[in-house]
């Protein structure tokens, strides 16, 4: 009954939302900010269902540790997204940038995306999967062309049109899937991971394999993997702050799961070595090429794009090695969508400000925009691997679990690495150091955007330095359920 109230939830508050006649914005934000509030609550809620009795059971929702996980940090990320929504469009609409349709539209979406998602999450149909993550790219699309600029609307259509194509790949891995099921005895009309798994034995190898590449490519393009990235970059700096910060830190997790959920069944077929190549070969590749574009990035909003695609592959790395390493890559999943989205917020201040995602055009955040610059400043040495950040331990462990097996894959990684480090350094002393433009006025946009940041950077530096039990052993199930 929980997973359906989640559910229910975004879809009930779009359709109120989508009702609002002009004049009441205040009453579509204080909706969004209940709504996600409360499925923040029920993500709790359902956490602890699954650590009590190890799954919640619901007609084509068996939601397990992995799927409690992902939820859980995509509803806290959401409600801190929903605070700095308002703070964000209140500004753009004082501006008069934006006006009441756009403010309207743009919060029906961002329900209809977290219902896209939950679902992905909840569901033990991998076809109902398939069509959820096909869902958050048409929610999504309107949301990177939401200015209406010719730039932003290229780039909603290039997410469009590469992530169509791409699942289109994944869908046919997992038909593939189904039809080596089909070929087991399987009768079923809707068939569960489960049941994939019941029956691995009977699973045409070769059939599993060529199904693996497929959701590999597939999805791959929604995680942002290299060469299927290149939407990634251009929806990123377009879209607005908020829906960037939903995009890196919880939609690119949500598709990877998926990957990972597959890659477990495939891995009880054929040679595990085959699914571990493949996912440390898209890891490196994508941390290397995400490396050498950060250093010489001009766009801040791009340059962040670019490190979703680097963590993106140093986690493709840690559950290609597996054991402990897909325990650190599940610790990385979280700790880099709070730190992305904290980034995002950053960005997104910034950006009020100074009216110009261009570094060039950014100096001396630190005396415009105090709080936003050292936030932005700290996030990013912090996401960069600096310690005690998680994402120190996290890639350290990683690289270490990984430079027995792989020697040289790791060196690789570890020179990229560095490379990102640097690249960050030399771009953020740049941005929040120095002399700020002239007739730049002072001053935060407003408090809601500061609420947000301080929200998630306090739950980031908790989680580094503390881990709730319930929350580890939470991690510690998922990673159990996808090794």
């Amino acid at each position: 009954m929980t997973v359906y109230i989640l559910l229910f939830l975004p879809l009930a508050a779009a359709a109120v939302s989508g009702l609002m006649p002009r004049g009441r914005e205040r009453a579509i934000e204080y909706i969004a900010l209940a709504v996600s509030a409360a499925e923040f609550a029920l993500a709790i809620l359902i956490g602890g269902e699954v650590l009590a009795e190890g799954r919640v059971n619901a007609p084509l929702f068996e939601t397990d540790a992995l799927g409690s996980f992902v939820i859980l940090f995509a509803t806290f990320i959401g409600l801190a997204a929903a605070i700095h929504s308002v703070g964000h469009l209140r500004e753009e609409a004082r501006k008069e940038i934006i006006g009441f349709r756009r403010i309207r539209q743009y919060f029906v979406l961002f329900h209809l995306f977290f219902l896209a998602m939950f679902l992905a999450a909840a569901t033990s149909i991998p076809l109902i999967t398939w069509v959820a993550i096909e869902a958050t790219t048409l929610a999504t699309a309107f949301l990177i062309s939401f200015y209406n600029k010719p730039s932003a609307i290229e780039a909603g259509w290039k997410q469009l049109i590469i992530n169509s194509v791409g699942l289109l790949l994944g869908f046919l891995g997992t038909l593939l899937f189904l039809n080596a099921a089909a070929g087991a005895g399987v009768t079923e009309a809707l068939i569960s991971w489960d049941t994939l798994y019941a029956v691995r034995a009977s699973l045409n190898p070769l059939l599993v394999t060529i199904a693996f590449i497929f959701v590999v490519v597939g999805y791959g393009t929604k995680v942002g993997f290299v060469p299927m990235h290149t939407w990634l970059p251009d929806a990123h700096s377009k879209a607005p702050a908020p829906i960037s910060s939903l995009l890196s830190g919880v939609l690119l997790n949500v598709a990877l799961v998926a990957i990972l959920r597959f890659r477990f069944i495939t891995d009880a077929v054929v040679d595990p070595s085959f699914s571990q190549d493949l996912l440390i070969g898209f890891g490196i590749v994508s941390i290397v090429l995400a490396a050498l574009i950060i250093f010489a990035q001009k766009n801040y909003k791009r340059m962040l794009a670019y490190s979703s695609i680097e963590n993106m592959g140093v986690i493709a790395l840690g559950a290609g090695i597996g054991g402990a390493g897909m325990i650190a890559a599940l610790f990385h999943m979280l700790y880099h969508a709070l730190l992305k989205s904290i980034l995002f917020f950053s960005a997104g201040n910034l950006f009020l400000k100074y009216g110009s995602t261009k570094m060039a055009r950014v100096r001396g955040a630190i005396t415009i925009v105090p709080v936003s610059a050292v936030v932005f400043f700290a996030a990013l040495l912090a996401v960069a691997g600096t310690p005690p950040s998680g994402i120190f331990f996290t890639k350290l462990t990683t690289l270490a679990l990984g430079v027995e097996q792989f020697p040289y894959v790791i060196l690789v990684a570890v020179i990229a690495l560095g490379i990102v480090f640097a690249g960050f350094v030399k771009h953020a002393t740049t941005l929040v150091f120095g002399k700020p433009p002239e007739g730049t006025e002072p001053g935060e946009a407003n408090n809601w955007t500061l609420v947000s940041l301080l929200l998630l950077s306090s739950a980031f530096v908790i989680l580094s330095l503390w881990m709730p039990p319930q929350l580890r052993e939470l991690i510690y199930g998922a990673a159990s359920i996808i090794q």
